[in-house]
């Protein structure tokens, strides 16, 4: 199966350094240099779409911008990109998302992707007002997307479950194409859920073993039902494998221990499995400097001292993230959800160095990119 690639919309903020927010508190991380303003926003999508990106993944959370909103925004900005938008479930009626997919499907002309994020802090769910604990959030993830899928077959749909229930729900047309679901989780209580409902099963840039474990794991629970494995990586590309390396340097001397113990406390207090596998690659280490933090070659565990989430990052020259990329797709992913900072400068980076290679390897979907713009200005990739 072709690789796919998607980039990342920062609607937290961006710069050069690790910027993002964390989904329980504001404060453990630095100001954003840069605003997620729709003007800054829609550089990077028209980026992203320039270098041969299908889509962009939006984030959700308190710590955000509203991902339905920025997208939506975004639509008359780009004309190819597709939008890979993150949602809770247990926020909003499964009816009401039906119909904003299916609207946003129309209004965009089929560029819709859908990003399930059932949610592992209990903190900023309870902002929400959900109260659900871990495995009961995953049960109502289950019926809610039974009701979605229901709601989309074109009919009157009736459900009752132990969380949900809706009777004769439909909206105005069912989604032409029905947009695909992502969907990640790593505990005993996500894997069966995605194994029914997920088109695209996401996970975090744990080692390619470890990977390999999962996708194992949820296709032997998919059965004979197609499912495609995705993974979200962020990335540092250089034309040699040193300048690379300095970049994570960089990156690396810009954390206070401060910071970094914070943010390991919290990220530690997760009730997320994914999370906790994410701190377990590096437990917070620092001492053995930036290549200390190389838990497989050219994959880098630097991010996830601060960041929540995807805490690992392609680390090399462009033949050397390639070929890592390649390895990923040897024990069966096909899609990569990739993210740089500053995400403007990266996605030029990763899209002039790493792009031609997998192309040059026949392992690119037919994703073409945009034309070249025809004022040098714009190509920033020299920045």
């Amino acid at each position: 199966m072709s690789i796919r690639l998607h980039w990342f919309l920062p609607t937290s903020g961006d710069g050069r350094t690790i910027v993002e927010r964390f989904h329980a508190n504001r404060s453990a991380g630095p100001a954003a240099q840069r605003d997620p303003d729709l003007d800054y926003l829609a550089q990077v999508a028209r980026a992203a779409e320039r270098q041969g990106f299908e889509g962009v993944l939006t984030p959700t959370g308190t710590w955000c911008e509203d991902a339905w909103l920025t997208t939506a925004a975004l639509i008359r900005e780009t004309t190819r990109l597709k939008f890979l938008v993150a949602f809770r479930p247990g926020v909003i009626s499964p009816t009401l998302a039906a119909q904003m997919a299916g609207t946003f499907q129309r209004l965009s002309g089929g560029r819709v992707l859908l990003n399930i994020v059932t949610g592992g802090d209990a903190v900023e769910q309870r902002r929400f007002g959900d109260w659900h604990d871990h495995d009961a959030r995953y049960a109502r993830t289950d019926e809610f997307l039974t009701i979605v899928r229901g709601v989309w077959s074109g009919e009157p749909f009736s459900f009752e479950g132990e969380h949900l229930r809706v009777e004769g729900a439909t909206t105005l047309a069912a989604p032409d194409p029905v947009p695909p679901i992502y969907f990640g989780g790593s505990s005993p209580a996500a894997l069966p859920v995605a194994a029914r409902h997920a088109d695209v099963y996401l996970t975090w840039g744990e080692p390619p073993a470890q990977v390999a474990e999962k996708v194992g794991k949820v296709r032997e629970l998919a059965g004979d039902r197609p499912i495609r494995f995705g993974v979200r990586l962020h990335t540092i590309s250089r034309d040699t494998s040193a300048e690379a390396w300095a970049e994570a340097q960089k990156l690396l001397d810009a954390l206070s221990p401060e910071q970094v113990a914070k943010a390991q406390a919290q990220l530690a207090a997760s009730e997320s499995v994914g999370q906790q596998r994410m701190v377990a690659l590096h437990g917070g280490r620092t001492d053995g400097g930036v290549r200390g933090l190389e838990i497989h070659p050219n994959l880098w565990a630097g991010v996830g001292l601060v960041r929540g989430g995807a805490g690992t990052a392609l680390v090399g020259s462009h033949e050397e993230v390639a070929d890592l990329i390649e390895e990923y797709h040897s024990v069966g992913v096909s899609e990569f959800v990739l993210s740089g900072y500053p995400h403007l400068e990266e996605a030029y980076w990763f899209g002039d160095g790493v792009r031609p290679e997998l192309a040059r390897r026949g392992l690119l979907a037919d994703v073409p990119a945009l034309p070249r713009p025809s004022h040098p200005e714009r190509n920033v990739a020299a920045l």
